[in-house]
């Protein structure tokens, strides 16, 4: 059995707890660059191609401390300012296509293999984890970005075990 690269660890539970914790698009977290966190003020900024605005987030210490540990162990230097790359020749910033292979494969390795298994499929579990705890559609939207509330509605037509599955992934064992 090949060793775990532990920098492909540490930067996929990065970019899975992003997923998680604000349900962000592949195209967001791509997108993301050094300059989007604010240490100090524990913001996270985030550009959202789809509707064409900024967000700006609290950045949870447990969101925070999978990226620092990434920029500072496992962060390629000297390639620019993105905050995710791959880790393999050619180095380059990870796209959409390579974010949705990590989650579905990182989804396979623990058991998921029903149903959606990519970004999307997260950002549909961080959604469910909401409206599991009574929150209303418009604060999802509202959390998710969406102007309009139909764009929300189709949360609420989920495959409600499917997605439980999904959000109750354990991180534990990545580094």
């Amino acid at each position: 059995m090949p060793e775990p690269n532990l920098g492909f660890d540490k930067r996929d539970r990065a970019i899975l707890m992003l997923f998680i914790a604000h349900g962000l698009r592949a195209g967001e977290v791509g997108g993301l660059r050094l300059d989007d966190l604010d240490w100090e003020g524990g913001m996270l900024r985030v550009r959202c191609p789809k509707p064409g605005r900024t967000h700006r987030w609290p950045l949870s210490s447990g969101v925070g401390h999978a990226i620092l540990r990434y920029i500072r162990e496992a962060r390629p230097s000297g390639f620019g300012r993105s905050l995710f790359f791959t880790s393999r020749a050619p180095i380059r910033p990870l796209t959409r296509k390579t974010l949705d292979k990590m989650v579905r494969d990182r989804l396979t390795a623990i058991g998921v293999v029903d149903g959606r298994r990519g970004p999307h499929a997260l950002r549909h579990a961080a959604a469910q984890h909401l409206l599991d705890q009574g929150m209303s559609m418009k604060v999802i939207g509202d959390f998710l970005g969406h102007r309009s509330p139909s764009s929300t509605a189709i949360y609420a037509k989920v495959n409600l075990t499917a997605l439980r599955e999904v959000a109750a992934l354990d991180l534990e064992g990545l580094t």
